[in-house]
């Protein structure tokens, strides 16, 4: 089977973590090769995510490493057995970039979702009209099939709240985001009432940074805190005007942990966030 082409976050992601165990170990490809019976090549095409590899190879390759961690082992092998076109995000492959497909893939897999915005709603927690709103003014213009394509896969990312048990996600809202008036103030209006319906739900938290906050916090990008189901696992994603980042360098994870904990203590609790939503409401 010849490489992939654009082997998703989690496919990418596997590969990583076999490479820093591998590299943790004082190993080199040449070496984990040899083990498996393959070209030193194919190791680094599996540490690309290029290839796949077997739950087999992954635990012959976690001993020879003297990784004694289950729990990561069992999590790592969960992904090498996970499928192209069994998830919904899959529809869309060929249709949006693949960086839409890996943000839903990264959400549909959490543990627990933290996410900070300063200029927008988060995306799970969007409207129709509002998602369309947004797309209508990217420059240069979408074609209408890219926008109505780009609405739908936002709106289906809200199905991860419809589960049995649905991963925490807890929402942290600058006020400016609250009083963008994008779409018009019927649209955000309709927006704010959405956004307090949804800070109801059992695994929703929804958190405003106000105004008063008179210390500076680093969130004028959109950040997403992803717990794995292990924390070797975690990955950050930053969207920015030029395309989202994955990150998941401990040094990089540890900083954004306290960065949304900075954030979290600046807010609002929740009944006092839905207060103001609701008073922004009725000011628009």
């Amino acid at each position: 089977m010849p490489p992939r082409e654009n082997p998703t976050a989690r496919q990418v992601r596997l590969g990583t973590e076999l490479r820093r165990l591998r590299e943790r170990a004082g190993r080199t490809a040449r070496e984990a090769a040899g083990l498996l019976s393959i070209d030193a090549a194919r190791i680094s095409n599996i540490e690309a995510g290029r290839i796949g590899i077997s739950e087999e190879r992954i635990r012959r390759l976690a001993a020879f490493y003297q990784c004694d961690d289950a729990a990561l082992i069992d999590a790592l092998c969960a992904i090498s057995g996970e499928r192209r076109g069994t998830y919904w995000f899959d529809d869309y492959r060929g249709i949006l970039a693949p960086g839409w497909l890996d943000i839903a893939e990264l959400e549909f897999h959490a543990a627990a979702i933290r996410s900070m915005q300063a200029t927008t709603i988060p995306g799970p927690f969007q409207t129709e009209s509002y998602a369309r709103a947004l797309f209508g003014g990217v420059v240069p213009a979408l074609p209408e099939s890219e926008i109505e394509a780009r609405v739908a896969h936002r709106l289906k990312r809200r199905e991860i709240f419809d589960r049995p048990s649905p991963p925490p996600y807890e929402a942290i809202v600058h006020e400016a985001a609250l009083r963008m008036r994008f779409g018009g103030r019927e649209v955000v209006c309709k927006q704010l009432e959405y956004l307090i319906e949804a800070s109801h739900m059992a695994s929703v938290s929804v958190r405003v940074i106000p105004f008063t906050n008179e210390k500076f916090i680093e969130v004028t990008q959109a950040v997403k805190y992803v717990s794995g189901v292990v924390p070797q696992l975690d990955t950050v994603q930053i969207d920015s005007a030029v395309g989202g980042r994955f990150l998941d360098v401990a040094a990089e994870l540890e900083r954004f942990r306290a960065l949304v904990g900075i954030a979290k203590r600046a807010s609002l609790d929740e009944e006092e966030s839905r207060q103001i939503i609701h008073h922004i409401a009725r000011e628009m």
